[in-house]
């Protein structure tokens, strides 16, 4: 039963990577598995659990044993196997003290092979006779408690208690004299009991310690595509109340070989995010910083810089087509191609609002002439836009898309002379609503990826807005593949 823990510890974890990163005070990520999580998660693992230990060897059992008539007899139970296991119901709490699982009402099948040794004053010779037996045990009971903290940016798993208990057992001797199915009964009933009990303790603890030992190894990065990396180091000790579990994870993403140190002079908050939405199995909830971040990293790597030299409506990268809006353009480069430089100046700032998520942007658009094969810059445009976005999940990444609000224009710089804003603006307007901002929303739905443990799907997600959080409440499906400690 030991690996039901394993969702509550690691639903929240995205995949390692081989690079160690630095660990700080600040959480900008708050992960809450709810008790329909928590239930979900029991009935999944239970299942895996039950599969990692099936078959289970229990230690041969050895008596010496007297019965009527025949005096003392040496028995032997060996090759005692449990090839299965049945939980009938189960429950998991979480609190101050831990981590609580107990299965109850719980059944098992075993399988096993006796032999017995006795001689008589009548008969010096020993007599010996063997055969197998099915043991079938029933009212089983098993309960661990564990603690869950946070030990320098990784989570420490610890079994305070753990226990089992059979409440009852019957044996069916197959082969031999059946004469002696009391007897066996009799000798052997506690001692298989205890070995059942000791056995299943036992897995459960030894599991925890392998579970605990996979938990230290991981990785404290994810990466976001090729360029960053999010870092994922444990902040603070989960919360835990009686319906749920919350984490906060650090949150920021930083360039791929950085090591990160916050320039962030506030903290991340403290508490779960209070808003109303259908119970859901999990919550993440992101904090602004954690956008924010992002943008600075891809402004810092140059990854905001384009060239166009196709777009949709053609007209706009050739001199005549403004001839009629920059004149001195067509007449000193007359019907030649041109290319849109578009740089962002500095790292675009993101607004999360109540129903809506605000993005701030400068825009550097540079008019590039190409005459005789020569790339010439002819005038720079800087431009303030302002855009509104939503978000939506594709998969297991949180995806989204911007449209203009609003923008405001002015000339940098230019070589032909003065231009007149106002006739700039429709163009510039055309430029960011068929150029710039298409090309936005195609990187953007591609997404970011989401703190899901591998094996596992969202499923109806919703996507809630408040004041600097942006909130995913989400179920989850089972894939094939498991992210499953061996047990």
């Amino acid at each position: 039963m030991a690996p039901i823990i394993l969702l509550i510890v690691l639903s929240f974890l995205f995949t390692p990577t081989s690079t160690q990163i630095q660990s700080n005070d600040e959480g900008f990520i708050s992960v809450t598995i709810s008790e329909k999580g928590l239930d979900f998660a029991k009935d999944v693992l239970i299942d895996k659990a039950i599969s990692s230990i099936i078959p289970l060897q229990l230690p041969d059992i050895e008596k010496f044993v007297k019965i009527p008539l025949v005096g003392k007899v040496y028995m032997l139970l060996s090759n005692i196997t449990i090839f299965h296991v049945d939980i009938a119901s189960s429950y998991v709490n979480t609190g101050e003290t831990g981590i609580v699982l107990v299965a109850s009402g719980a059944t098992a099948n075993l399988s096993m092979n006796w032999l017995y040794s006795y001689r008589t004053w009548l008969v010096p010779i020993a007599i010996t006779d063997d055969g197998d037996a099915s043991v079938q045990v029933e009212g089983m009971e098993v309960g661990v408690t564990a603690s869950l903290k946070n030990q320098e940016g990784n989570l420490k798993l610890s079994v305070l208690e753990c226990g089992c208990h059979v409440k009852y057992i019957s044996i069916k001797v197959n082969g031999g004299a059946s004469w002696l199915y009391q007897g066996v009964v009799d000798a052997f009933e506690k001692k298989i009991a205890t070995a059942v009990e000791n056995a299943i303790s036992k897995k459960i603890r030894e599991g925890i310690i392998k579970l605990d030992s996979s938990l230290q190894s991981i990785p404290k990065q994810v990466p976001v595509y090729s360029i960053a990396v999010l870092n994922v180091t444990f902040v603070d000790n989960p919360v835990m109340s009686n319906t749920s579990i919350e984490f906060e994870i650090n949150g920021l993403v930083t360039a791929k070989d950085a090591f990160v140190v916050s320039n962030y002079n506030h903290k991340g908050w403290k508490g779960s995010s209070s808003c109303s939405s259908p119970a859901k199995m999990i919550q993440i909830s992101l904090q602004e910083t954690f956008f924010n971040s992002i943008s600075l990293v891809y402004f810092d790597e140059d990854y905001m810089h384009w060239i166009f030299d196709n777009v949709t409506d053609q007209s706009i990268l050739n001199t005549a087509g403004w001839r009629y809006i920059v004149p001195q353009l067509y007449e000193k480069y007359p019907n030649d191609d041109m290319n849109l430089n578009i740089s962002v100046s500095s790292p675009p700032i993101i607004k999360v609002a109540k129903d809506d998520i605000n993005a701030f942007v400068n825009l550097d658009v540079t008019i590039d002439v190409i005459d005789s094969d020569e790339v010439i810059p002819a005038a720079c445009i800087s431009l303030e836009i302002s855009t509104s976005g939503s978000a939506e999940i594709l998969r297991n990444n949180l995806a989204g898309s911007v449209r203009l609000k609003d923008f405001s224009m002015y000339l940098k710089w230019s070589e032909i002379g003065d231009l007149q804003m106002h006739l700039l603006q429709p163009v510039m307007s055309t430029i960011l609503k068929t150029v710039f901002l298409p090309y936005v929303n195609l990187h953007l739905r591609k997404g970011f990826p989401l703190p899901i443990l591998h094996g596992f799907t969202l499923q109806d997600a919703e996507i809630v807005y408040t004041d600097s959080t942006v909130i995913v409440y989400s179920d989850l499906a089972s894939t094939k593949q498991y992210l499953y400690a061996a047990m």
